[in-house]
Order: structure tokens, then sequence, then C-alpha cells
């Protein structure tokens, strides 16, 4: 939702896409925290330790956290209204280390906005 249409949306409507982005950004926190989990240890325990059972856990259990994290994406779109750099930054987020952190913190100002014109 951008700035200048906050103010135009019923404040049930607004504290709706408050609690979305609230969502989106625990979701956000979850993957990518699976996501640095995998890459920074159970990968290196499989290549470097020769324990391939880290990968095997923490694989399928960041594939869930990341389709999770898609759907909510989806959702968190289109209910909203969303300028193409924010969708980008929250897809490559996805892929990143450590960028679903920012990512997060971003969605978090997003949020702290819209409460300000509620």
């Amino acid at each position: 939702m951008s700035a200048s249409s906050n103010h135009t949306l019923p404040q049930s409507d607004r504290s709706q896409e408050r609690g979305q982005l609230r969502r989106m950004r625990y979701v956000s926190l979850l993957e990518g925290t699976t996501l640095v989990t995998l890459v920074f240890v159970a990968v290196p325990l499989k290549h470097l330790g020769g324990y391939p059972a880290a990968t095997a856990i923490l694989g399928p259990i960041h594939g869930a956290a990341f389709l999770f994290y898609v759907w909510m994406l989806s959702q968190t779109i289109s209910a909203g209204d969303w300028a193409t750099r924010e969708i980008v930054r929250m897809i490559a987020a996805a892929f990143i280390p450590f960028g679903a952190f920012a990512n997060e913190r971003a969605l978090k100002r997003k949020e702290d906005a819209m409460a300000v014109t509620v």
C-alpha cells in the first residue's frame, strides 16, 4: 500500500493490511533463518564434516518455509498497492542469505508508517 493511499482505506482495511504485513515479516524471518542455517551450517556439515544428514533434514524444512514464503508473498502483494521495486526486493530476499532480515526491516517500516496514518 503506498503511503499516499493509506488514508483512503477504512480503518478496518488498514488494520487488516497491517496484520498481513506483520505475518509477512514473521514468515520472512522464518524463511531467512532456514536459508542461513542451510547455507552456513548444513551444507558445510555435509561437505566438510561428512554429515549428509544435515542437508537431508534441513533441506526439506527450508523447502517448506520457502513455499510458505511464496504463498504469503502472493497473499501480501494481492492485498495491497505495492511498487515494483518492493516486489522485486521481497522476491530477491528469498534467494539471498540474510536478505530476509533486511526485508523484515523494510516491512516493519512500512507497517509502522501505516500505524501512523491510522
